[in-house]
């Protein structure tokens, strides 16, 4: 057994410089605040904040990390931006997110998750030093057959949207440099798929959790377009510390190569429920109604998916630690408590929480 989780994410973090790609959005902003809180030095490269309200203004990240403003669409850009912070760490996250704003804007979800996704990657491959690199994609880039099977890192990759089908297309760029490139450069290569991850601080359109709480801090009922659909939801932090955790193994593994494939995070069997029973479970601490507002012309969106987490647990040690009524009720006293003045406190508190049962549990410890 290996030393407990906080002592080695400490270790392989405190001092050393890591990037972030899209750290002004919600997922970017929780890892880039658990990074500071591990000692590192943050280098931040993202467009402006893509919401109002926005976590990362909530967490004052841009006066406590280097924050870097640019389109990851913009090769030159993103190459000066990887050759000046020379870091030792890349987690890659910047992407267009939402499935139904890909189907108003494909050509744009394509040059962000594709070919910003290779301009990343074409920037490390120029750093004349070693680096330890994590490339996050979705669990949405499997092919879908829309069956109860959970789906594994093996499974033929596909989408039926643009939005799904980008994030399959990241994943064959991300293999592709890994194997060109970077298996004799000192470069170590992992990619990550994590399930529905909900959490306090995402404010963006289209996502059921903020959805959620804009109809009931209105008075209005939740309207629901999907009630069926079944997801692996999954609180934020649970994906963060398998991304953290993947990135430690590498960089502290004699074989790297072993952790420098895919890797699923998803939450455990249990938490696959459908959007009726989130939205059920968010009102035992909320008070309001929900309808049914599906829409039989609506764009496809895919109504079962499942994430087969086997590999991170055997390999890393990492396990979800949050099952799905704590999950929500993480996530909604965060938003209940968060207009008082106390969002960056909580965020640190349940970081805290979060990473000190991952401890006691001895999750991430291979």
């Amino acid at each position: 057994m290996s030393d407990e989780p906080l002592q080695r994410l400490n270790r392989v973090f405190s001092g050393r410089t890591v990037l972030v790609t899209g750290h002004t959005g919600f997922k970017g902003s929780w890892l880039s605040e658990w990074l500071l809180l591990l000692g590192a030095r943050v280098v931040g490269f993202s467009l402006p904040p893509p919401t109002q309200p926005s976590l990362f203004e909530d967490l004052a990240l841009a006066s406590r990390l280097q924050h870097i403003v640019g389109d990851i669409c913009d090769l030159a850009t993103v190459t000066g931006v990887v050759r000046d912070a020379a870091p030792d760490f890349v987690f890659h996250l910047a992407a267009q997110p939402l499935v139904r704003l890909s189907y108003r804007e494909p050509v744009q979800t394509y040059a962000v998750n594709v070919l910003g996704t290779a301009h990343v990657l074409e920037a490390i491959r120029d750093l004349a030093r070693p680096c330890v690199a994590v490339g996050v994609t979705t669990d949405k880039c499997y092919e879908n057959r829309e069956w109860l099977y959970a789906y594994r890192e093996e499974d033929p990759l596909g989408g039926y949207d643009p939005y799904s089908s980008s994030k399959a297309a990241a994943e064959l760029v991300i293999a592709a440099y890994r194997r060109s490139f970077f298996q004799q450069a000192g470069i170590q290569l992992a990619s990550a798929r994590a399930g529905n991850v909900i959490g306090g601080g995402d404010w963006a359109v289209d996502r059921i959790v903020p959805d959620c709480i804009r109809a009931l801090d209105r008075g209005e009922p939740i309207a629901v377009r999907n009630p069926y659909a079944t997801r692996p939801w999954q609180h934020v932090l649970e994906p963060l510390g398998g991304y953290l955790a993947l990135a430690a193994a590498v960089a502290e593994s004699d074989n790297p190569a072993q952790f420098t494939t895919a890797f699923n995070f998803g939450p455990d069997l249990d938490s696959n429920r459908d959007v009726r029973t989130l939205v059920t479970e968010i009102l035992k601490h909320r008070t309001g109604t929900w309808r049914d507002d599906s829409d039989p012309g609506a764009h496809h969106e895919a109504q079962r998916l499942n994430l087969a987490v086997d590999k991170a647990c055997h390999l890393l040690g990492w396990r979800p630690l949050w099952g799905f009524e704590r999950t929500i009720a993480e996530t909604v006293r965060w938003y209940v408590e968060a207009p008082k003045g106390h969002a960056a406190a909580l965020t640190r508190a349940q970081i805290n929480a979060y990473a000190n049962e991952a401890s006691t549990a001895q999750a991430w410890a291979r």
